[in-house]
């Protein structure tokens, strides 16, 4: 199941996100928002990413005008490791050298088929594992910490 997160300003792209999950076959919750009415991204952002890491839902996707802020709040989350992405190369990598649970973009940088591009490429990418591991392991570490 795949988390699915927005503001205002990424309630448009987010349609176009759900279209890509459905085209995959992939199961998503909405947490919302459901309309271009003014919200606070923290609130909806914090929900898809307790859900992930809760382990609710496998992956999470937030969507604001920059994806700056949903990915700064999903990080904020304990378990959670959120990229934020304006093209497919560090989607992938993302992915396969971080781990990466969530995938955060912005609606005012990406357009509607470079986000889908940008998801695919994010939900069909696994991790490497072997030194990466190492790496995503003193990740969590400092995430232990706080």
């Amino acid at each position: 199941m795949i988390a699915v997160a927005c503001d205002h300003t990424g309630f448009d792209l987010k349609g176009h996100v759900l279209a890509v999950l459905e085209e995959m076959g992939l199961p998503y919750k909405d947490f919302g928002t459901n309309g271009h009415g003014s919200v606070d991204y923290p609130l909806y952002a914090r929900k898809a990413a307790q859900a992930v890491a809760s382990g609710e839902c496998e992956f999470g996707i937030v969507l604001c005008g920059t994806g700056q802020g949903v990915g700064i709040t999903s990080n904020k989350v304990h378990g959670v490791r959120c990229a934020i992405c304006s093209e497919p190369y560090s989607a992938k990598m993302g992915r396969e050298h971080n781990d990466a649970n969530m995938l955060a973009m912005g609606a005012r940088v990406v357009g509607s088929e470079l986000a889908k591009m940008i998801v695919r490429t994010f939900l069909t990418s696994e991790f490497q594992g072997d030194r990466h591991m190492r790496r995503v392991n003193q990740i969590n570490k400092l995430d232990e910490q706080r």
